[in-house]
């Protein structure tokens, strides 16, 4: 039990430290060059509800489009609350090449993809941009995710992402900035350990770039009609036919709102058996990722021993300077201070929710419960 213990805390500090050089190492390699023109381009935003913030993470795209751009909205439902904020952002813009697709048609399991379907008759362009609807996107952010798909052997770009949370009060607050804290210092961290070690098994629905031959090579988006992880297919199956996956320097954010406990849970639950789907080999090893319960663990095996007690508050230091790495490109110090406290708790969170996805392969997505099949596809609960 003793060395078991020393080994947990040698590898949640081990991990730590890694992700915390990972953060740095893509943070100082992240200045951006000025890119050249965008080539004309159309951009797909499939919507479902009038999420919170969605006008403005809508306005900081069109806000920055030319005559070159495309932009494609897209909904199921004709009483869908995004639409008039749509309208009303196409009036805003009115200079803008803007079209809105309201088609109910299904053709999958999918709702995202069945809407990527239906949107996809009018898109005129052969560069593509796919884009979550509630992503807020920097200056300059078209050219710097087309710029890479002139190389002939990229397949996909894709953008990693921050948590943004919601302006929600009380509880919802709480549970938002927890869902910030799932995204900027468990996943994203984790996306930059695998990327600096060479992989590239990765796609993100805040953005994925791609040319149109590439997307009709691989079946168009039927062939992902039915899957949970819908971005990450696309992206393997661009890997299948020889084509590189590019992780772009453009860092886009991606607002959390989260109502309550049920639905932060509900929404990790779905993440993290996403995942398992996707990398069932590779699931396993994420416990270690969540390094100060593994520490704490580590320390409980090891009956609390100077060389345990050493691990731990080691641990929890490299913790510490990996949430104000990660950080560093958002809101200041200031609110990296003020959520210091969280880190436990998200990271508790997290790992009990890791444990929990080896025992369900249910998930809620929106207002529907699903199955997910051992392939990856989504089936609806009944």
């Amino acid at each position: 039990m003793l060395a078991l213990g020393l080994v947990l805390g040698i590898l949640a500090l081990g991990y730590t430290v890694t992700a915390y050089l990972a953060v740095l190492r893509a943070r100082n390699g992240g200045v951006r060059q000025p890119a050249p023109q965008h080539p004309a381009v159309t951009v797909l935003k499939p919507l479902c509800g009038a999420e919170p913030g969605l006008e403005q993470a809508l306005d900081s795209l069109c806000g920055q489009c030319d005559s070159n751009v495309q932009i494609v909205f897209g909904v199921q439902d004709p009483a869908d609350p995004a639409l008039p904020v749509v309208r009303a952002l196409c009036a805003r813009y009115p200079a803008l090449d803007t079209a809105i697709i309201v088609d109910s048609s299904r053709h999958g399991h999918s709702a995202k993809v069945s809407n990527l379907i239906n949107m996809m008759r009018v898109a005129r362009h052969d560069y593509l941009v796919l884009a979550d609807s509630d992503v807020h996107v920097p200056p300059g952010y078209l050219a710097g995710v087309c710029a890479p798909l002139a190389d002939p052997t990229v397949g996909i770009v894709t953008c990693p992402y921050r948590g943004r949370p919601g302006r929600s009060v009380g509880a919802a607050a709480l549970c938002s900035e927890l869902g910030a804290l799932f995204v900027n210092d468990w996943f994203m961290p984790s996306v930059r350990v695998a990327a600096w070690f060479g992989s590239r098994a990765f796609a993100f629905g805040a953005t994925i770039a791609l040319r149109r031959t590439v997307l009709e090579s691989i079946g168009g988006f039927a062939a992902i009609a039915d899957q949970l992880a819908d971005d990450y297919r696309l992206g393997e199956l661009t890997r299948r036919r020889g084509l590189r996956t590019v992780l772009s320097s453009v860092v886009v954010e991606t607002t959390l709102d989260e109502p309550g406990w049920r639905a932060l849970v509900q929404h990790e639950t779905r993440w993290l058996r996403t995942i398992r789907a996707v990398r069932p080999a590779g699931y396993a090893s994420l416990g270690i990722t969540f390094s100060l319960p593994v520490a704490v663990l580590g320390y409980a095996l090891a009956g609390g021993g100077p060389a345990a007690l050493a691990l731990l508050i080691a641990t929890a230091t490299a913790r510490v300077m990996l949430h104000f790495a990660a950080g560093a490109q958002g809101p200041g110090p200031i609110e990296s201070w003020r959520r210091l406290w969280l880190l436990p708790v998200s990271d508790a969170l997290g790992f009990t929710l890791w444990c929990w996805g080896f025992a369900t392969r249910e998930v809620q997505w929106r207002h529907a419960r699903y199955r997910v099949a051992r392939d990856g596809s989504a089936r609806p609960v009944t």
